[in-house]
This record gives structure tokens, sequence and C-alpha cells, in this order.
């Protein structure tokens, strides 16, 4: 899956203000800023997604 064709969401706690990030799930967690698109994105392995989601939800990050 390429980056072009990816499904990016918002986060549902995501505001109405336009400062959020998108995140692509496939193969490869691709995260970019919404509002700085042209400037690409940052990709994770599965793996270090989950744990960087475990760590902010148990407030370690």
């Amino acid at each position: 899956m390429t980056c072009d064709k990816a499904a990016w969401h918002k986060s549902s706690y995501s505001g109405s203000s336009g400062s959020c990030v998108e995140v692509a799930e496939a193969e490869i967690v691709r995260v970019r800023d919404t509002q700085n698109k042209h400037l690409g994105h940052i990709e994770y392995t599965p793996g270090a997604w989950v744990a960087f989601l475990v760590g902010v939800c148990d407030g370690e990050l």
C-alpha cells in the first residue's frame, strides 16, 4: 500500500481547530500533521505505534 492510497484518519479526540495529526495504519503506521501534509509523514512499525499508544493511555508520555 502506498502512502497516497492509505486510509488516513484523525483521532476522535481531535477538535475543530485543525491542529491535529492523521494516522494511516497498515503494514507500516504513518503519522502526519493535518496542516502540513506537504512535509510528509513519519513511519512506525505497528509494535512501536502500539507501545506509544499504551504509554499515552497509561500516562507515561
